[in-house]
């Protein structure tokens, strides 16, 4: 997992509440375990007119000219702005990764499925939590002619849009250690390869019978 750094980005303002995991990413594109590949198909059915399926051509897709992604003020965006209970539904972490894949590294609304947000933080995304006050600014302040520009800024815990005022926010600290090391679940198990390693030997030395091969 990439280390989080300090960046600035375009916010994209998806205007809906209770957005669930088969909106981010539709069942038919789950059949892959890969991480990577899923950004084409980050909100498939709204996001096209057209009905998607694994291995069809993006290029040969009808956009939706309605649907904010397709707004060429948000292109490359990389900071997803959101309503309440966002990530809702299946445990599904193809959610995250097209998120991910697509772009976006921080993810802003006033609630999370609780899944979906532990999921995030696996992956490398920055869910942040905020009042449903300032997410309402913050839409104010993304509709306009052009996209708002925002600092994320992981080590002082505050946003800093080109618009208004500096906003911090709450992050566990562990998660937060996380994030800024790139460690997910397995960097952080290769932190104890030399005990694990020392371990293997004590057990290889106490009962090799365990270790011998299955007869044929």
């Amino acid at each position: 997992m990439e280390k989080f750094k300090t960046f600035k980005g375009k916010v994209c303002p998806l205007d809906r509440a209770n957005v669930d995991t088969d909106a981010i990413i539709p069942k038919q594109f789950l059949k892959s375990i890969k991480r990577t590949g899923f950004g084409p198909n980050l909100f498939d059915e709204w996001r096209y007119l057209d009905h998607g399926e694994p291995g069809m051509d993006p290029a040969s897709r009808k956009p939706n000219p309605e649907f904010v992604l397709n707004d060429p003020r948000y292109k490359d965006a990389s900071v997803l702005l959101a309503r309440k209970n966002f990530g809702c539904g299946s445990s599904r972490e193809h959610a995250p990764w097209a998120l991910l894949d697509y772009g976006f590294k921080v993810i802003i609304a006033p609630s999370f499925a609780d899944i979906f947000y532990n999921n995030c933080f696996k992956n490398g995304i920055l869910p942040i939590v905020l009042d449903e006050e300032t997410v309402d600014q913050l839409f104010r302040q993304s509709g306009g002619e052009q996209a708002l520009q925002i600092t994320v800024d992981l080590e002082n815990q505050k946003l800093v849009p080109d618009e208004g005022e500096e906003i911090s926010f709450d992050v566990d600290s562990f998660r937060k250690h996380c994030l800024l090391e790139g460690l997910d679940d397995i960097g952080l198990t290769l932190q104890h390869v030399d005990e694990i390693r020392g371990y293997e030997e004590r057990r290889r030395q106490e009962a090799p019978w365990l270790f011998e091969n299955p007869a044929v």
